[in-house]
């Protein structure tokens, strides 16, 4: 797209989209369960009419509109221009994502924009060069990470720094990482810090507070997750010991179909995490300017709607593109492949269609080539129904590809 047609874009939106949030206003035939678990506990909550609902994040008191950015799978810096010029104020990204040109094309965006005009999130993770580096070592590296997110953002600091995803106790308790976190935290360098989670989400999050070390999490929250009372349960004990509660995740996958025929309501997915009132925002994301349109639409009213309720198929049993990474396929599997991160990357590829995403992802995972072509049939049992050898075999052959083709 040229510079000429990205403003023409973003001028159109802005019009368009942002001028008439006064229309969104209340929806006929309100609905007070908001159907979470079989306890109904309807959440429904409308700011005035245009005025976006600003929640607190947690003890950080950072306060934020219910609908923040994930700008993961953007690559139009106009759509984010737009998406701060529209009120949100808080983007998320990571180290990893697009290799890095994810932080640089936000850095870009923010450049001669007044600093508390908007707010960044960030992450670090894991990776597999840093295993058997002692604590001093592991601490250095993760602040090296650190600074070269800064670097590409053009900032000196960020408002939340995340550990990124971590699917066990052990990984937001250890100590080495929470000291670099605490470091970066006392330096200035991030304001608050957090860590991620979208597998094992209730038991992590119960290890995040009893860490008693961190300001927010990052959590994978959504209509679809078989586990999501107990997701609920475990973001309402985080919020009540004062830890900002952020969503991820939440379109469960964008499709019912890998053939998208069939789409997911967005924003009833959106509605239906935001009327937990423990959640202070969530951060979608979107790359085009009506998917920026639609997602921020529900900015000022959260109600749901009988249909949206409906379009959400709760209580069906459908699979969908989103896998619950419950891990229940492991134990099944003889050759110990990493089969929750392939469906993650399945998911990317087919509900997200970001297939730079899916290919980094499969290849930073260790797995032989061909990896089920010795099994005369496969034993890893999906709780959602999912065909796991298919999928598998599918999403692999994306290593084949050289990374330079979606750079």
């Amino acid at each position: 797209m040229t510079k000429k047609n990205n403003e023409l874009g973003r001028r159109s939106f802005l019009k368009k989209g942002l001028t008439g949030l006064a229309a969104v206003g209340a929806v006929p035939g309100v609905v007070k369960a908001a159907a979470f678990g079989s306890a109904a506990t309807g959440q429904a909550a409308a700011a005035a009419p245009g005025k976006p609902i600003i929640r607190t994040l947690g003890k950080t008191g950072l306060k934020v509109p219910v609908v923040s950015m994930g700008v993961m799978n953007a690559d139009n810096p106009a759509v984010v221009q737009a998406a701060l010029e529209s009120g949100i104020t808080l983007l998320d990204t990571a180290a990893g994502y697009q290799r890095g040109r994810n932080e640089q094309m936000i850095g870009q965006v923010v450049k001669g924009r007044a600093r508390d005009s908007f707010m960044i999130a960030t992450k670090v993770g894991r990776d597999r060069s840093q295993q058997g580096l002692d604590d001093a070592a592991l601490e250095q590296s993760f602040l090296g990470r650190f600074d070269e997110c800064l670097g590409r953002l053009g900032l000196d600091h960020v408002e939340v720094l995340y550990l990124h995803n971590n699917t066990t106790a052990e990984h937001v308790q250890n100590p080495a990482i929470i000291g670099a976190l605490q470091k970066a935290k006392k330096a200035g360098k991030a304001r608050f810090i957090g860590i991620t989670t979208h597998s094992n989400e209730p038991a992590v999050i119960r290890a995040t507070i009893e860490a008693k070390a961190y300001d927010v999490i990052l959590t994978a929250y959504n209509f679809g997750q078989e586990h999501a009372a107990e997701v609920r349960k475990a973001v309402a004990e985080a919020a009540a010991a004062g830890l900002g509660i952020v969503a991820m995740k939440t379109q469960a996958g964008v499709y019912w179909d890998k053939e998208k025929q069939q789409p997911i309501n967005m924003r009833a997915a959106l509605k239906w995490v935001l009327n937990d009132p423990n959640v202070a925002t969530a951060i979608p994301g979107f790359t085009t300017f009506d998917q920026l349109k639609e997602d921020w639409s529900v900015v000022s009213d959260i109600t749901l709607t009988p249909q949206e309720l409906k379009d959400l198929r709760l209580g069906e049993q459908v699979s969908g593109l989103y896998c619950q990474q419950c891990g229940q396929c492991l134990a099944g599997c003889p050759k110990g492949l990493p089969i929750p991160d392939l469906m993650r990357s399945y998911m990317y590829a087919y509900g997200y269609r970001n297939l730079q995403a899916a290919h980094e992802l499969v290849g930073s995972l260790d797995f032989a080539e061909n990896p089920c072509g010795s099994c005369a049939s496969c034993t890893a049992v999906c709780a959602k129904g999912f065909d796991v050898a298919d999928r598998v075999r599918d999403i692999s052959r994306l290593r084949a590809v050289p990374g330079d083709f979606f750079a």
